[in-house]
């Protein structure tokens, strides 16, 4: 059964965007860049919401026509038209839509369940609300977190205050990069 994996950078204190959506705050270099492409490259879907989905849409569909976005940047576009993409949004219209996407009404357990039992590999999950409504649901499987080196004091948490308890988890794995970026893995026990 495919894995529903939370995959996010974040800043040291947690924030995954800072006040008014910044993220020019993510250390992205070509070797942490790489490293995303290989472990996106073989996942089987992307799991987001509609606000993470435009900000995407905005770029990715022609980036590599851009000979100013060589290297990862340009493998990356490729990567994003070509994987399965559900997105999760009241205001975009249902079913299916361009660059590989299905628009999706709500976080239906049953559906999540359904999306994790087909064929395919695992699916990484993004963004803080669309995160929220999964861990709500209990239906992360594992996290890969991006920690940078930095510290921005405020913004968009990527784990907001909840009561759901204590969540035991398992470490299964770390990677440094050079540019100070942590990754951290975590599963399910």
């Amino acid at each position: 059964m495919r894995k529903i994996i939370l995959m996010s950078g974040i800043s040291l204190d947690g924030y995954i965007e800072g006040p008014g959506r910044n993220i020019d705050w993510h250390q992205v270099d070509d070797e942490l860049h790489q490293h995303m492409n290989d472990a996106l490259r073989p996942m089987g879907g992307f799991l987001s919401g509609r606000v993470t989905h435009e900000l995407m849409v905005d770029f990715w569909p022609t980036a590599d026509t851009d000979p100013a976005n060589a290297g990862p940047m340009a493998e990356f576009a490729e990567i994003w038209r070509s994987m399965p993409k559900y997105v999760y949004s009241r205001t975009l219209p249902p079913g299916p839509t361009d660059w590989n996407t299905t628009v999706v009404r709500d976080v239906v357990p049953e559906e999540v369940a359904a999306l994790k039992a087909a064929p395919g590999a695992d699916l990484i999950l993004s963004g803080a609300d669309l995160a929220a409504s999964f861990l709500r649901l209990d239906l992360v499987d594992a996290y890969r977190i991006y920690v940078h080196p930095v510290r921005i004091g405020r913004g968009k948490p990527l784990f907001p205050p909840t009561d759901s308890g204590l969540v035991p988890l398992r470490l299964a794995g770390t990677r440094s990069f050079g540019n100070g970026v942590v990754r951290l893995d975590y599963e399910r026990p």
